[in-house]
């Protein structure tokens, strides 16, 4: 039995995945403070290191040290269980994004994936919905009328947007006769494939807004509404954790917007250098998630019925519109 292939290799990977994504969260904190700040005409961290480069292990350990506070009145196992159950799904779920083609390391083939599963798409939306229970579980178990609403707001918010994300991704399946991401990013497609894939960037793009819940769809933690919602009763490193899983999902969300629309890790000279797909990818994250940030820092929070009234009367018939051009295009051109 070759050790090496079964056991040593997917633990290795595992743990370099791990390391990567929670280094990945505390320094995307820092390009975001960083990009807002200059958004609005000032500097952001910078006493903390070179450039504030150290203000995320500063922003760490103030949550690690800070003193942990449980309330009397919650229900204490389910309520120490949420944070985690948060989490643990923005880390699993990319499990299944390849993020660089396959390359010789040591005289092995290595694969840059953990799994390359035919159902990947199923998998990362069934994974996505499990974190949503975190935040339910959260508010629920906190005994709070402000954390119950939070995470209310939360669960509707979910199945809203991901009947519209669900629909569209059921178009790209049909374009790219595919389920797994490794697949789409390897098969060759058509111009027109392509370019009609990117039409339906912008209403994705707006679906994995709210999915994530970032501003402007950020309402189940709306502080001038529910004073932090379905995370008011969580301080110090669970509070963290909450905000460490939102953040994962916001790497986890670009990565897999990378793959579906910009050709994930492809780019000049990867079939000579391979190493440079790693790089592209990389960057093509980095720039989703400027979009992310900037959109934070341009559009102001939507009300709740706005939020709802956008999801089922504009982007969900837009969405099976897509899906029903996108059959009729694959039937006529092929």
């Amino acid at each position: 039995m070759d050790w090496m292939s079964l056991v040593v290799i997917p633990i290795i990977k595992s743990l370099v995945l791990i390391i990567g994504l929670l280094t990945a969260f505390a320094y995307l904190t820092w390009y975001e403070r960083k990009l807002v700040a200059r958004f609005q005409v000032r500097y952001g961290p910078n006493r903390a290191w070179k450039f504030g480069l150290g203000q995320p292990v500063a922003d760490a350990l103030k949550a690690i040290f800070k003193e942990e506070v449980v309330p009397a009145h919650v229900d204490k196992p389910v309520y120490l269980l949420a944070p985690a159950l948060s989490l643990l799904p923005a880390l699993v779920a990319f499990a299944v994004v390849p993020i660089a083609p396959s390359m010789m390391l040591f005289g092995r083939k290595i694969d840059f994936f953990m799994a390359d599963v035919n159902i990947a798409l199923l998998y990362v939306l069934a994974i996505a919905s499990v974190g949503t229970y975190g935040i339910i579980l959260a508010g629920w178990s906190s005994n709070n009328n402000y954390s119950i609403l939070g995470a209310l707001r939360a669960s509707a918010q979910m199945v809203s947007y991901e009947l519209p994300m669900g629909v569209l991704l059921a178009s790209f399946v049909i374009i790219t006769g595919t389920l797994s991401l490794r697949g789409m990013v390897e098969t060759p497609r058509a111009l027109w494939q392509s370019l009609w894939m990117m039409v339906a960037f912008i209403p994705y793009f707006i679906c994995a807004l709210a999915e994530t819940n970032r501003s402007p769809f950020d309402l189940p933690e709306t502080e001038n509404e529910l004073i932090a919602g379905f995370q008011t009763e969580y301080g110090g490193i669970k509070f963290a954790l909450f905000f460490m899983s939102e953040y994962i999902n916001m790497i986890t969300s670009s990565a897999i917007m990378t793959t579906l629309f910009f050709g994930g890790w492809k780019g000049p000279l990867v079939d000579q250098f391979p190493g440079l797909g790693l790089v592209y990818f990389f960057l093509k994250v980095v720039a989703v998630l400027f979009l992310f940030i900037w959109v934070r820092a341009s559009i102001p929070r939507a009300r709740y019925d706005q939020l709802m009234r956008f999801s089922w009367k504009f982007l969900l018939p837009l969405s099976l519109a897509y899906l029903a051009v996108t059959a009729v295009l694959k039937v006529v051109i092929g």
